[in-house]
C-alpha cells in the first residue's frame, strides 16, 4: 500500500532503479509518504535519527564506510534548515547524499499557512543543486517529474560527487492518505549516464533500427564524420539531418520533406526507430519532433551524446546519456562486421520519391526550389526561424554549404546581425533567408560599417508573420491586426539603398528567374532581393507540396488531409458555399 501522492511514489521507484538503498529517516508528518514506502520494502536499509542535524552527519558516516549513495528524508517546516550544517560538510567533502525534503503545495507559500517556509532556499555551498517535483495533474507534470527526479539522482555524481536536494511538492490534508489499491510502485523510466571509459554493450544496438538525429551543429571534422560512418557501416542505421546539422557524411538524409508529409500512423508502422541517438542542439524541426514525441512512451529509446552530460529529455523517452566526445562514442561502439542497411534504404527510397514538380505561385517555397539549385559551393547560409527555416528545409541545396540559424533561443531577433557577423570574416558568399518581420526587427544591422560585398539578403515579404496564417487560426479570429502585425512595412528599398546595398524587387516568377544569377554572382555591393508574395500564395504552395507528397494510411485519411488543405486555402465559409452548390 502506497501514498496517493504520485510524485512521492515516483521518487520511491527511482531510488530502487538507481540502486539507492541506504536511507536515513527523521520523524515527522510531512515525510510520511516516503517513510511509509521505504519501511515496508526490504530493498531499503533504513536508519532512524531524530535530530535532522545529526541525521545528515550520520548519513556522511554511512557513505564513508560503504561508498554508496545515501538518501535522507525529513519533514517540512524548519527541518530542512537543520540539514544545512551537515550538507555543508558533505558539499566540501564531496559526499553524494540525496536530501529528500517535502513542501506544501506552492499556493500556500507566503500565505501564513502552518509549517510552510520555503524549502528550497539552501545556501549555494550546501548542495550542488536543488530540484523540486511539482504536483502531478497532467501527463506533462508526470513527465517533468520523471526527468527532474532522474536528473537530481544523476547530479549526485555528475562532474564530481556532492549532495543534492530533491524536494517533493503538493502536501495538504490528504498527504497521509494511502490507497489499498496501490500495492506496487510504478515502473518508471530511469536514465543512466556513461563516461567515456565506461564500455557500452554493442549487443544493445544489434539488430535495432537506429536513427542518429543531428541538430544544430558546427561543421564536423573529418575524424568525426569517419567515426559516424564506420558506426553506421556496422549497424542498421541512418543519419537524420537538416541544413544546420552541417553534416554531409555517409548515410545522411535530409528527410525533413518526408516527415512533413508523413502521418503519425505511417511513421509508427513503417519508419519508427528502435533507438534515437541525438547529437548537437535544437533541430528547429517540428515535424520530426511531433512524430517522435507523440509515439507511445515505450516505442523507442533515446540516447543523448554530449560532453556536457546534461539531462535533455526532448522526446520524453531519454534512457541513456553518454558524457563524451562524438568520436569516443561512435568509435567505442562500432563493430568489425558490416550490417545490412534496410532502415537507411527505406528512408532513402521514400525520400527519393518526394516531388517538386508542382505548378505553384511565387512564394518562399518557389524561390527556395529555384535558388537552391544554384547556391555556390562553400557559401554560408543563415535562416530566420520558423517559416524561412522550415520552407528551406523542404529543399535540397545542391552544392555543399555551411548553414546556421538562431535556433538555441529560437527567437525572431538577430538573424541578420548573426549572418553579417559571419560574412565579415569570410570571403565566401553569405546568404540570409528571412521574412519581413524578422528583417525589420533587425534592420539596423544594414548600417554596420564593416559589411562586405559578399552579403546576399533574400527577403520574403508576405506582409506580416506568416506563421500565424496557416491552419484554422486565420479563420477563427482577426490575425492581421496584432497577431501577425500586417501592414507595418511597405518595402525595404529605401533603407537598403541608404546603406549602399543593391536592391532587387521581385513581384513575378519571371522576374525571379531573370535576376537569380545576378543574386548569386560576385558584385561590387552587397545585394538585397525582396520577394513580394501573399499569404494566399504561401498557403497554396505549401499545401500543393504536402498534399502531393502525402504518406497516409488510407483513402479516407488522404481525403481528410486534402479537405483540410482546401480549407486552409479558401476558408470554411467558401467551402460551405461550394458544398451547397454541389448539393443543389
Amino acid at each position: 500500500m502506497y501514498t496517493v501522492l504520485e510524485n512521492a511514489r515516483l521518487v520511491l521507484s527511482l531510488l530502487k532503479k538507481h540502486n539507492i538503498r541506504y536511507i536515513v529517516l527523521s520523524p515527522g508528518g510531512s515525510n510520511i509518504p516516503i517513510v511509509q514506502g521505504v519501511q515496508q520494502d526490504p530493498f531499503f536499509k533504513c536508519y532512524s535519527v531524530v535530530d535532522e542535524r545529526s541525521a545528515m552527519y550520520f548519513a556522511i558516516g554511512l557513505y564513508l564506510q560503504t561508498g554508496e549513495i545515501v538518501a535522507t528524508s525529513c519533514t517540512s517546516a524548519q527541518a530542512t534548515r537543520n540539514y544545512v550544517p551537515g550538507l555543508t560538510e558533505a558539499f566540501y567533502k564531496h559526499v553524494p547524499i540525496l536530501a529528500i525534503t517535502m513542501s506544501k503545495h506552492p499556493r500556500f507559500l507566503g500565505q501564513d499557512y502552518m509549517q510552510c517556509p520555503i524549502q528550497t532556499s539552501l545556501p549555494v555551498d550546501a548542495v550542488k543543486k536543488s530540484f523540486s517535483l511539482p504536483c502531478i495533474n497532467t501527463e506533462h507534470d508526470r513527465e517533468q517529474c520523471i526527468r527532474v527526479a532522474n536528473e537530481a539522482i544523476l547530479e549526485l555524481t555528475h562532474h564530481g560527487n556532492g549532495p543534492v536536494q530533491l524536494n517533493i511538492e503538493g502536501l495538504d490534508s490528504d498527504t497521509w492518505v494511502f490507497d489499498d489499491s496501490i500495492k506496487e510502485l510504478p515502473s518508471i523510466r530511469s536514465i543512466k549516464k556513461y563516461k567515456y571509459w565506461e564500455i557500452c554493450d554493442t549487443n544493445d544496438l544489434k539488430d535495432k533500427r537506429i536513427m542518429i538525429l543531428i541538430g544544430e551543429h558546427m561543421p564536423f571534422s573529418e575524424t568525426e564524420k569517419t567515426a559516424i560512418k564506420e558506426f553506421c557501416d556496422s549497424y542498421d542505421a541512418f543519419v537524420y539531418v537538416n541544413h544546420t546539422s552541417n553534416y554531409d557524411g555517409g548515410y545522411s538524409l535530409k528527410a525533413f520533406p518526408l516527415v512533413g508529409s508523413m502521418s503519425i500512423n505511417i511513421f509508427e508502422k513503417q519508419f519508427i526507430p528502435d533507438i534515437v541517438i541525438s547529437i548537437g542542439g535544437l533541430t528547429g524541426d517540428y515535424y520530426i519532433y511531433n512524430l517522435l514525441f507523440k509515439t507511445p512512451n515505450n516505442s523507442f529509446e533515446h540516447w543523448r551524446v554530449d560532453e556536457d552530460g546534461r539531462v535533455v529529455d526532448t522526446y520524453g523517452k531519454l534512457t541513456r546519456i553518454f558524457e563524451m566526445r562524438i568520436v569516443d562514442f561512435f568509435s567505442q561502439l562500432k563493430r568489425e562486421e558490416t550490417s545490412f542497411h534496410n532502415y537507411w534504404e527505406k528512408w532513402k527510397s521514400a525520400l527519393d520519391n518526394i516531388r517538386y514538380d508542382f505548378d505553384i505561385p511565387l512564394s518562399n517555397l518557389y524561390t527556395a526550389i529555384e535558388l537552391s539549385k544554384i547556391i555556390p559551393k562553400g557559401s554560408n547560409m543563415n535562416f530566420a526561424i520558423l517559416n524561412s527555416l522550415r520552407v528551406w528545409s523542404l529543399v535540397n541545396i545542391v552544392n555543399p554549404i555551411k548553414a546556421f540559424s538562431n535556433l538555441a533561443a529560437f527567437g525572431i531577433d538577430g538573424c541578420m546581425s548573426t549572418s553579417f557577423g559571419e560574412s565579415v570574416e569570410s570571403d565566401s558568399l553569405n546568404f540570409l533567408i528571412t521574412g519581413d518581420l524578422a528583417f525589420f526587427y533587425d534592420m539596423n544591422a544594414l548600417g554596420i560599417r564593416h559589411l562586405k560585398n559578399n552579403i546576399r539578403v533574400l527577403l520574403c515579404n508576405n506582409n506580416g508573420g506568416m506563421e500565424f496564417k496557416f491552419g484554422k487560426l486565420v479563420y477563427q479570429t482577426d490575425v492581421g491586426s496584432y497577431i501577425s502585425a500586417d501592414n507595418h512595412f511597405k518595402n525595404a528599398e529605401g533603407w537598403a539603398r541608404t546603406n549602399n546595398f543593391d536592391y532587387i524587387s521581385i513581384h513575378t516568377k519571371e522576374e525571379l528567374i531573370e535576376h537569380l544569377y545576378r543574386f548569386v554572382s560576385p558584385s561590387d555591393k552587397p545585394i538585397l532581393m525582396e520577394i513580394f508574395t501573399t499569404p494566399q500564395n504561401e498557403r497554396e504552395a505549401q499545401s500543393a507540396f504536402f498534399n502531393g507528397n502525402f504518406l497516409g494510411t488510407s483513402v479516407e485519411e488522404k481525403k481528410r488531409t486534402v479537405k483540410q488543405a482546401i480549407k486552409s486555402i479558401i476558408g470554411d465559409e467558401k467551402l460551405d458555399k461550394i458544398r451547397k452548390n454541389l448539393h443543389q
